[in-house]
């Protein structure tokens, strides 16, 4: 729009030296020319927001204008470009008005040029500045829906971020109460049960009670040891010795009353480091619960690597129940814990049991086919 204002008005300076060469006028002509070639650069140094210097330079640039239509009408086209500056600069009613003004001018030049009355001189100036408005006016409506459209994707974003946050907050809270429900809570569980055993046969038959001492002790060290993997967080102790989970579930116990069997089938696989910990801790959780809850004799693990999945059975003989101990309100956060671990990975934890037959506990992981 700039280039097109300095073509046309060239282009009238031209005309006017062409047709009215030696006029007393042209010196007037000429001046105000340049004079208004300056005011019109000054423009975008002012800004677009309606300040007093911009109206006070718009309309120094009409009223220059205005008087050189009035010495040479050749000049009026250049109103098609101050169109835009007036729509730019002042509110819409004002601008539309002047717009008015402006094209009456332009229509009365026009007709002054003209030897004889043409209508499409009458006509066609009006047409351009409507033609002009609903240009401009239009394209300020998709600015301004663009704007309004950015600003709400740029707070949609900042939601959602922070609500991604909020759910990485929560998300690592119930890892560590899992984490810490898994292994230090039911380390102190064992070792207060062991202590308390020791106590009643300290007297009667310390060999027994300094043996469920030293077992106390064993625990204990591994409880030290997750609580240092839980600062660092790291993975299980149990999976650090490269042996694998296998090697990891075959050395569980669940205390010096419990026989735990352990048994692989199928084809080993290696497992992402996230399934070998889930499943590691879900192993750990069962037998905690059967140890405290079920009162069996034997509990059996089985790992079974299907192929599209791995599947962990924990199995007990002990008293079994009609309903899951969290619904009855036990205080068991393990079930939770163990679905969520679940869950997390896409796979499916099931629970069966029976009165007086036990309880089997099966997660099932899928995992990704091999490349």
């Amino acid at each position: 729009m700039h280039t097109a204002f300095f073509l046309l008005l060239g282009a009238s300076v031209a005309r006017f030296l062409l047709r009215h060469p030696g006029s007393p006028s042209t010196p007037w002509i000429i001046a105000l020319s340049i004079t208004l070639a300056l005011l019109y650069v000054l423009g975008p140094a002012l800004g677009a927001a309606p300040t007093a210097r911009r109206l006070l330079w718009l309309g120094l640039v009409v009223a220059v204008w205005v008087v050189l239509v009035v010495l040479a009408p050749s000049f009026a086209w250049c109103a098609v470009p101050l169109f835009f500056t007036a729509l730019r600069t002042l509110p819409p009613r004002a601008a539309i008005v002047l717009v008015a003004l402006l094209t009456v001018f332009v229509v009365a030049a026009q007709l002054e040029l003209s030897r004889e009355f043409d209508p499409n001189l009458l006509l066609a100036p009006p047409a351009i500045a409507a033609l002009a408005t609903a240009v401009f006016v239009h394209m300020e409506r998709q600015a301004k829906s663009q704007r309004a459209l950015i600003d709400d994707l740029i707070r949609t974003r900042r939601e959602l971020a922070a609500t991604e946050r909020r759910e990485g907050t929560l998300a690592e809270r119930q890892r560590l109460s899992m984490e810490i429900h898994d292994t230090l809570a039911q380390h102190l569980s064992s070792q207060q049960m062991l202590l308390q055993a020791a106590d009643r046969t300290w007297d009667s038959d310390p060999a027994t009670a300094r043996a469920h001492v030293r077992t106390a002790t064993g625990i204990a060290a591994r409880g030290l040891a997750e609580a240092r993997r839980l600062v660092h967080d790291l993975a299980p102790p149990e999976l650090e010795g490269g042996g694998g989970l296998a090697d990891a579930l075959l050395a569980l116990d669940a205390g010096p009353d419990i026989e735990v069997r352990f048994h692989l089938e199928g084809s080993p696989a290696p497992l992402p480091d996230r399934v070998q910990s889930a499943l590691l801790r879900i192993a750990q959780g069962a037998l905690a619960n059967v140890r405290e809850h079920a009162h069996a004799r034997t509990a059996a693990l089985t790992l079974s690597f299907l192929g599209d999945q791995v599947v962990l059975d924990v199995a007990d003989d002990g008293e079994g129940f009609t309903e899951p101990r969290e619904a009855a309100g036990d205080r068991g956060h393990g079930l939770p814990a163990m679905r969520a671990r679940v869950r997390q990975l896409g796979g499916t934890l099931t629970l069966e049991s029976t009165p007086g037959e036990g309880t089997v506990l099966s997660a099932a992981i899928p995992l990704e086919p091999p490349v």
